[in-house]
């Protein structure tokens, strides 16, 4: 038996959601150089991050990873096709969730700017690629292994859209479905990118839908430290609520509304919703809910909306297949 897992490769974090529920891990990696420091007198022992070793070497992935060895660190898209220190963060997250013991099916939620342009189709191949197949790994001293059978390819947004739309067993109340034939416009604002698509009766208008990289990561480079720490520990001050921003914040929160209104302008107001995802949800909430008003919806937890939404998709999937199978089954009886 196959089992589905929704898997957003974030640049933040990566996020898997299946039967067992969602997981977000850190996308901190570095190469392990074999250094460590022994136990001293006077000082706690720290705990090490996950190790994970592979035909590539040796890393250390998650949170605390930059403390333990050599930070690696890429916002290039190219990453999202196989790259070692991708590879790895997808070993450490299965590793964490647990979906070893049967094969498995991939929906991979990519940013839209990965999914437009003339090398579009050839990202897509890419990821392909490099998830299907049998992938063995070493973690923390034990052996694992998973088969992928299949990697189904969408956008982000698109997993923020039908986590908005459907209910946790994949079902569509009537309200949402009235939504989703009119217009649906989602924001998400990552670590790395701000994407935009609308959605018209389960298609995409063109001229609405974009992606720039005016992610988490710009707020990041804005800060007066930014020259001290790798971008994963400044993610990690972040996230702990130990990084100076106030000063920084404006400025950015400046640049992503202003994309906002040069993608969108007041043209929102014609949308059904304005569904908002993703780290700059939370951090930008207050601005965003005044710029769209009665039109804004941020979910629970919006940093796993997408991966969530993904999974919640393929439930959707499955209900409608087997509706359709008792359908046969009735009329040919």
């Amino acid at each position: 038996m196959t089992s589905t897992i929704a898997f957003d490769p974030g640049f933040g974090g990566i996020k898997l959601y299946g039967p067992r529920g969602g997981l977000n891990l850190s996308s901190a990696v570095s190469v392990a150089d074999g250094k460590m420091i022994r136990r001293m007198v006077g000082l706690r022992s720290a705990r090490p991050p996950m190790r994970i070793e592979t035909d590539a070497g040796a890393f250390y992935v998650g949170d605390g990873a930059h403390d333990w060895g050599r930070p690696v660190e890429n916002l290039d898209f190219d990453r999202l096709a196989g790259a070692p220190e991708m590879r790895v963060l997808f070993l450490g997250a299965m590793t964490h969730y647990g979906a070893e013991a049967e094969p498995i099916t991939l929906i991979v939620g990519l940013p839209i700017e990965a999914l437009t342009g003339e090398d579009a189709s050839t990202t897509k191949r890419e990821v392909r690629s490099f998830l299907r197949g049998t992938h063995s790994w070493i973690a923390d001293g034990e052996t694992h292994s998973v088969t992928v059978e299949d990697v189904l390819i969408t956008s982000q947004p698109v997993g923020a859209m039908f986590d908005y739309l459907l209910t946790d067993s994949g079902a569509m109340t009537p309200d949402r479905r009235a939504a989703f034939k009119s217009e649906i416009g989602i924001v998400g604002i990552g670590m790395n990118t701000v994407d935009l698509l609308v959605v018209r009766n389960g298609a995409p208008v063109q001229r609405f839908t974009g992606g720039d990289t005016h992610g988490v990561r710009r707020l990041l480079e804005l800060v007066s430290v930014r020259e001290l720490y790798s971008r994963g520990e400044l993610d990690a001050l972040l996230r702990a609520g130990a990084l100076d921003i106030a000063g920084m914040l404006p400025v950015w929160q400046s640049e992503v509304l202003g994309f906002l209104e040069k993608q969108w302008g007041k043209s929102f107001r014609r949308f059904s919703r304005v569904v908002i995802v993703g780290g700059g949800a939370i951090l930008l909430r207050n601005p965003l809910l005044q710029r769209f008003k009665s039109k804004a919806f941020i979910p629970n937890d919006p940093i796993i909306a997408t991966a969530r939404g993904l999974y919640k998709y393929t439930l959707m999937r499955a209900r409608r297949s087997r509706k359709h199978g008792e359908a046969r089954t009735a009329s040919q009886s």
